[in-house]
């Protein structure tokens, strides 16, 4: 860890101001996502999920995002999930696109809600069989003695669905929808003058403003 403080990367980096952002966030975001994905960043629809459990702490993770459309981004889980109990519990969350290759981040803030059941059945059907019974298998966020203890219920769920066409849905299991409310666009600039373009919504009519924040 001796070289933590002495570990140096520029940015040389195009730059990015008001006036080159779209004035819709998701346009924009969907424009960001689509050079990560042309330009080979790993896993591009990877995101940070931070939200905040019943004692106050901040928790974050690794998700995939599965859908972003007009009303905002959704991925899916485990309903019963630490994620999930602390989502139902404080519905405000925190989302985190990076993609290192370009030195570009998004941040994105929003109120989050449950899909509905049939847009989890439509997404659940597209999953490889394996991970939807792995869906069965995990009881997510719960304390397992051992690997073992895992594996032996991922063969229990292979038999039980073993003469299954379609391994259907646990009622556990679904998706959540995150709207946001705030948008912030960060492109890597040299000596850590980085630029940030926020998007925020206005209380008098709900469109988006867009503003540059300092680095």
């Amino acid at each position: 860890m001796s070289d933590l403080a002495s570990r140096r990367a520029d940015y040389e980096s195009a730059g990015l101001d008001v006036g080159d952002v779209d004035a819709s966030p998701l346009v924009q975001w969907q424009r960001w996502y689509d050079q990560a994905s042309e330009g080979g960043c790993v896993e591009p629809h990877a995101f940070v999920l931070s939200t905040v459990d019943t004692e106050g702490w901040p928790q974050s993770r690794y998700l995939l995002a599965r859908g972003a459309d007009e009303r905002g981004f959704s991925f899916f889980t485990n309903y019963e999930s630490a994620k999930s109990v602390q989502l139902m519990a404080e519905p405000r969350a925190a989302m985190l696109f990076t993609w290192l290759q370009l030195h570009r981040q998004v941040r994105v803030v929003g109120v989050v809600e449950r899909l509905p059941e049939a847009e989890s059945d439509l997404y659940y059907a597209t999953r490889p069989r394996s991970s939807q019974l792995g869906a069965w298998s995990s009881p997510q966020s719960q304390v397992l003695p051992d690997r073992a203890s895992l594996e032996q219920r991922v063969a229990q769920f292979e038999e039980t669905f073993a003469d299954v066409a379609q391994v259907p849905r646990p009622a556990y299991w679904g998706g959540w929808l995150l709207r946001p409310v705030s948008y912030e666009f960060w492109q890597g600039r040299p000596s850590r003058l980085h630029d940030r373009v926020r998007y925020r919504r206005a209380e008098s009519d709900g469109q988006w403003i867009i503003e540059r924040l300092a680095p």
